[in-house]
């Protein structure tokens, strides 16, 4: 017993408990869906779209209408969400491909290695899509575990293969995608039968939680969908393509409401701070096989509002208002902040983003001044309040002038009143070179491995 005693000591030392969890710290879901456009749900106003589950967030929990993705396009808006960070910071400003020996630095600190310190558990369950290679995938980022695809759905393509958008959706049995789908860093199927991702994903988080009702834990569920190419279970099917993006977007709607059963289940609905969101704006060129960013301009691609303008509901019965609108600009770069502060662990210094707990519970402003709208390296645009200035760009027949929109008069963007506000113009434009010059003297690199494929099994 002694001997016993002793060697549990000794482990104790070398292996130090996490820090216990204050009372009353959430356990947290966070869904992020992949190019879902600013009104494409029920509680955004879509005109035929029926989200009843997602729709519950809202009626339950409170609706953003001025809330922010990081950029444009996919891996850099996921390293901004993990990081609490700016894309120019983390050094992932693009889109990841297969070919790419880069990824998400591990020196960086994600939302989960913050969490996980505190005791949770984490797991990330779906698109990760900030490094495929050994070193930068979920596992080496702060998750326990991981179940997904390591990048987009439309990448690695077979080459000689019929890859039109309406005649998939309407056959639905092929994949000319040789995507990998992952356990760990574990090669599980190859392609990935996409047409039952969003159901394994939900099955999965399910048992998540489930698992780990006594607390606390952290799921991150970045789903496939709705990027094209476009797959749902058979539950979900419509054979016209023209329904294809309303048919996957009831499946995330399906999958939404099957977690809020499990937590209803489990008895620790109170417990738990359910956050949906996107990754981006639509993809606009996709047609019925995109979403709409309607009352925004523009969509995926744009630092226009419909580009990085997102639907954003928050639910934690009891501490964040039920049935409220809140305007307050926030953005996916403060869920890393504001997660440590409600969990009481201790954030990153030179984060970007704001913990903004008081701004869901109803109780403060946005503690943004300033908004930067990049795109790659670039800052395009630039918000104050409702204010938001477009930079001046390029030069010569291809120079953009700048414009300036009221968006709390015009969320489409539509009237440039520059020349009516030459003063503000002027002190936008130079609160922008401030911000950009701060951002990157302060620019991270990304890490970069050595070229090898993960271990593959059947």
């Amino acid at each position: 017993m002694r001997i016993v005693l002793r060697l549990g000591v000794l482990l104790a030392l070398l292996c130090p408990l996490p820090e216990a969890r204050p009372e009353g710290a959430p356990n947290f879901v966070l869904v992020f869906v992949d190019d879902q456009g600013y009104r494409d749900l029920g509680c955004y106003g879509h005109p035929e779209l029926e989200t009843p589950h997602i729709d519950r967030l809202a009626r339950e929990g409170t609706r953003f209408t001025d809330f922010y993705s990081l950029a444009p396009i996919c891996s850099a808006s996921r390293a901004a969400l993990l990081t609490g960070r700016y894309p120019v910071r983390t050094g992932i400003t693009g889109v990841l491909f297969p070919r790419h020996d880069i990824g998400l630095n591990p020196e960086e600190t994600t939302i989960a290695e913050v969490l996980r310190n505190r005791g949770y558990a984490t797991t990330c369950i779906g698109k990760w899509h900030l490094g495929h290679l050994p070193p930068f995938l979920p596992t080496r980022q702060g998750f326990d575990s991981y179940y997904g695809l390591p990048y987009s759905n439309d990448m690695d393509p077979v080459k000689g293969m019929d890859r039109n958008r309406d005649r998939l959706w309407i056959d639905h049995s092929e994949y000319p995608w040789n995507v990998p789908l992952m356990r760990d860093a574990v090669i599980v199927e190859r392609p990935a039968i996409q047409a039952t991702l969003t159901r394994r994903y939900t099955r999965e988080a399910v048992r998540f939680i489930r698992e780990n009702r006594q607390g606390p834990f952290f799921l991150y569920l970045p789903h496939t969908m709705p990027h094209i190419p476009l797959y749902v279970s058979e539950d979900f099917r419509d054979p016209d393509p023209r329904n294809a993006y309303l048919a996957t977007i009831r499946e995330i709607d399906w999958s939404v409401g099957e977690i809020l059963r499990a937590l209803d289940e489990c008895g620790i609905a109170g417990d738990t701070l359910v956050a949906y969101t996107s990754d981006n704006g639509p993809w606009l060129g996709m047609k019925h096989h995109g979403g709409s960013a309607l009352p925004l301009r523009n969509g995926k691609f744009s630092t226009f509002e419909g580009g990085m303008r997102v639907p954003c509901l928050m639910r934690w019965p009891g501490r964040i208002p039920a049935g409220r609108t809140s305007s307050e600009v926030a953005a996916t770069f403060d869920f890393l902040p504001t997660f440590a502060a409600l969990a009481g662990a201790r954030p990153p210094a030179d984060l970007d983003g704001k913990d903004i707990s008081a701004v869901i519970r109803g109780e403060g402003e946005s503690p943004h001044e300033h908004f930067a709208y990049y795109r790659g390296n670039n800052l395009q645009a630039i918000r104050r309040g409702p204010w938001k200035l477009h930079l001046e760009r390029g030069s010569g027949e291809k120079k953009v002038p700048p414009a300036l929109y009221h968006l709390g008069r015009d969320i489409g963007e539509s009237t440039d009143l520059s020349a009516g506000h030459p003063d503000l113009v002027r002190s936008l434009a130079e609160a922008a070179r401030t911000l950009d010059r701060n951002l990157k003297a302060r620019a991270g690199q990304p890490g970069k491995a050595a070229r090898e494929d993960p271990e593959q099994s059947s």
